[in-house]
């Protein structure tokens, strides 16, 4: 799963104790974790990264950002709201990677690559 480093500080669900909980509770309440047909490992790969490295990693990979959206309160039409901490945390990222987002956000009259808090 993408969790990431930033990500726990407000999703406690996203840290490598819960991530480590989960997974013990995914052998213990199976049919195949119990019987040992199968073990399950939750691969989180990207637990140590920042989004600037995530951003950079994918992008080596030939990701289309472009493609992908972080927003969790987008408008009817799809546009980023810019505001919420899931886009301000992705804005920061392609600003410390040194790449523009190519996701579309709301119209703001901010200048390039600002974050600002909720109003």
């Amino acid at each position: 799963i993408g969790v990431n480093a930033l990500d726990y500080s407000g999703y406690p669900d996203c840290r490598p104790e819960y991530i480590a909980a989960f997974q013990t509770m995914a052998n213990l309440a199976t049919k195949a974790g119990v019987e040992g047909s199968g073990e399950f490992r939750i691969h989180t790969p990207l637990i140590r990264l920042t989004k600037a490295q995530i951003i950079t990693k994918g992008l080596s990979l030939g990701v289309d950002y472009g493609r992908t959206h972080s927003c969790y309160d987008p408008t009817p039409e799809g546009l980023a709201c810019g505001l919420c901490d899931s886009c301000r945390l992705r804005l920061k990222g392609f600003s410390e990677a040194g790449v523009a987002d190519p996701v579309k956000y709301v119209p703001r009259n901010w200048g390039p690559g600002t974050v600002k808090e909720k109003a």
